[in-house]
């Protein structure tokens, strides 16, 4: 039978305070150091997953409404509210960040910086580019994961000329006068999912 995330995470934070019982055991690591790495990667593919998919659905909706000048102000106002609101359904702080932004306010923390030079130097030689759990030393885990372009992506995203049309690219330009977040290809190494989970 299977089991829920949910279950499995609890199960393994039961399994941590029962063997925490016996006084020899009194002083011990946190209940999140027991639980194992797969427990935190499922659940931070899970939380990313619905993330990129109501996001997504909702692009969607914008581009075939109006295109993409009604997409990227959609973006503009929108995307951050849905995230919030999905860092409080999982109890997660749930972030897209580059080291090309598009918003200023999604630019990487040192921690997801050295994280996204990894990711783009695999990327540059072909590797293939996998989730991973990172643990800091004050017991937080956090959770990455590689974001790729997509087909839709390139409307935005892509090269201006070629996949970015030149007025596309003027909206853009209008809205986020800082952005560095075009020039991509299909699959390209896009950016990451930078998920703490709570």
């Amino acid at each position: 039978m299977k089991y829920s995330l949910l279950t499995a995470f609890g199960l393994a934070l039961l399994a941590a305070a029962c063997q925490q019982g016996s006084p020899e055991n009194a002083v011990s690591e946190p209940a999140a150091a027991a639980v194992p790495d797969s427990v935190y990667l499922a659940k931070g593919k899970e939380i990313a997953a619905a993330t990129f998919a109501n996001l997504s659905s909702r692009l969607q909706a914008a581009m075939q409404s109006g295109g993409v000048p009604e997409a990227v102000p959609y973006c503009q106002l929108s995307a951050h509210p849905i995230v919030d609101s999905l860092s409080k359904v999982y109890n997660a702080d749930i972030r897209r960040t580059s080291t090309r932004v598009r918003n200023p306010a999604n630019r990487p923390t040192a921690e997801e910086l050295a994280i996204l030079e990894i990711y783009e130097k695999q990327a540059a030689a072909a590797e293939a580019l996998q989730p991973q759990i990172v643990r800091g030393t004050d017991g937080t885990v956090h959770f990455y994961a590689p974001i790729k372009i997509l087909p839709l992506c390139l409307n935005c995203h892509g090269k201006a000329g070629e996949t970015l049309t030149a007025e596309n690219n003027e909206l853009i330009k209008k809205l986020y006068p800082e952005d560095t977040a075009t020039g991509y290809a299909l699959d390209d190494f896009r950016g990451m999912w930078s998920i703490a989970l709570k």
